[in-house]
């Protein structure tokens, strides 16, 4: 079912409903209105790469400030039909792939609970590849200005079209939540300067085991993507001059494609939240099909203690890619065996940590003004989580950041 069916869908309902009132009543149907929003600032003290909050965005900030990064706003409407039965949809505006700030239907479903620990939703979903991924752009309900980029800023999907089974059970003493998901992707990613990688109709299907006792949330959790469409190579070398004269580069590679490739994610997540310590452990793992992109494993760890209306808090994350044997090209070619297939693989690569100290002030009752540096230290060659590195690239990076997230 597409975004723009679901939304066409509850606009009707929605107009059914607030037409005849009484009708409303009668069913027990009610009509909510929510939003969030993040007004950020975001600097460097490095021209030689951009920062990305991630990679969906195709360009970031440098040492001018610019509110492109974090600043976007969210606008949600739900539908209660019945006690377990409900329609969600939510709109955001933020940077886009294509550069622009065109609202974006982030999630259309319905939900209907079967049993109080049981529930199925269909239509438009948030992904949840990783413990509070689906809360990612929500910057009011995160301690941290931003979720760490060297965990979270691989991840391109932002939601499906599909449906997800969960289900809730006691256990010992605590609780075991297990959740299924499968859909399509109607997304796009950058690919490179001037290109995007068309993921319509990537499969995407997963699960999480949740177990909560006390203070303590833990997570396993693990996803596949499944590509639908090629990445787009060939665009990306005219732009850099056509080094191959018009030949398909996977026509000499064929290993390198992504058609039909499977990327998969694993993760742990550990959460303690006791009182006015807070303290986040995730470790996560991806291993592609294609050499086209490297694996990589990445963690990180936060602690945040509140005193009264004020958080600070300090995290490390760190980020690494594994290098594996590079396909060669049919017949032998020294440029595409030792220039072009290289260069390609060395986008993906990743070797750094960020130290991070910030700190939150809840102003106002669903208000909180943060401020947060980060100093990113790695390799001439981490280049994965940054846009336009340039020759002089070293790897370091300190980033400002200011903000200021709200719900209502």
């Amino acid at each position: 079912m597409t975004g723009r069916f679901l939304l066409g869908l509850f606009l009707a309902t929605s107009s059914l409903t607030w037409a005849n009132d009484n009708a409303a009543k009668a069913v027990d149907s009610s009509v909510s209105f929510h939003g969030f929003g993040t007004l950020g600032l975001t600097r460097t003290d490095n021209d030689n790469a951009e920062f990305v909050r991630d990679l969906s965005q195709p360009t970031g900030a440098g040492k001018s400030w610019t509110a492109k990064i974090d600043s976007l706003l969210g606008i949600q409407a739900n539908i209660d039909f019945s006690q377990n039965t409900e329609a969600v949809v939510q709109v955001v505006s933020r940077f886009h792939a294509d550069g622009s700030r065109d609202p974006e239907l982030t999630w259309a479903f319905l939900r209907h609970d079967f049993t109080p620990d049981f529930s199925l939703r269909a239509g438009r979903l948030g992904t949840e590849f990783y413990m509070l991924g689906d809360s990612r752009l929500v910057g009011y309900s995160n301690l941290a200005l931003r979720p760490p980029p060297d965990f979270y800023g691989s991840l391109v999907f932002s939601y499906i079209d599909g449906l997800d089974v969960s289900t809730t059970l006691p256990v010992a003493n605590g609780l075991l939540r297990g959740k299924l998901f499968a859909g399509l992707s109607p997304e796009e990613t950058p690919f490179g300067p001037g290109t995007r990688w068309d993921q319509k109709g990537s499969l995407l299907v997963g699960g999480y085991l949740d177990f909560l006792s006390g203070a303590w949330q833990v997570r396993l959790s693990h996803a596949q993507v499944r590509f639908n469409h090629e990445a787009p190579i060939d665009a990306y070398l005219r732009q850099l001059g056509d080094p191959l004269g018009g030949t398909p580069y996977l026509w000499l590679v064929p290993e390198m494609a992504m058609l039909d490739r499977w990327a998969r994610f694993s993760s742990l997540g550990l959460v303690y939240d006791q009182g006015p310590l807070n303290i986040q452990f995730m470790l996560n793992q991806i291993k592609q099909d294609s050499p086209a992109y490297a694996d990589s494993k990445a963690g990180y760890i936060q602690a945040a203690y509140r005193f009264g209306s004020v958080t600070p808090y300090l995290g490390i994350s760190r980020s690494l890619t594994s290098h594996e044997a590079l396909p060669s090209s049919i017949p032998p070619d020294f440029v595409v065996d030792n220039v072009i297939t290289p260069s390609l693989v060395a986008q993906s690569f990743l070797d750094q940590q960020t130290y991070t100290l910030g700190g939150r002030w809840d102003i106002h009752k669903n208000m909180a003004l943060k401020a947060q540096v980060d100093w990113i230290r790695g390799t001439p060659t981490s280049v994965f989580l940054v846009k336009n590195p340039k020759p002089a690239w070293d790897g370091d990076m300190t980033v400002f950041s200011l903000a200021l997230d709200f719900v209502f």
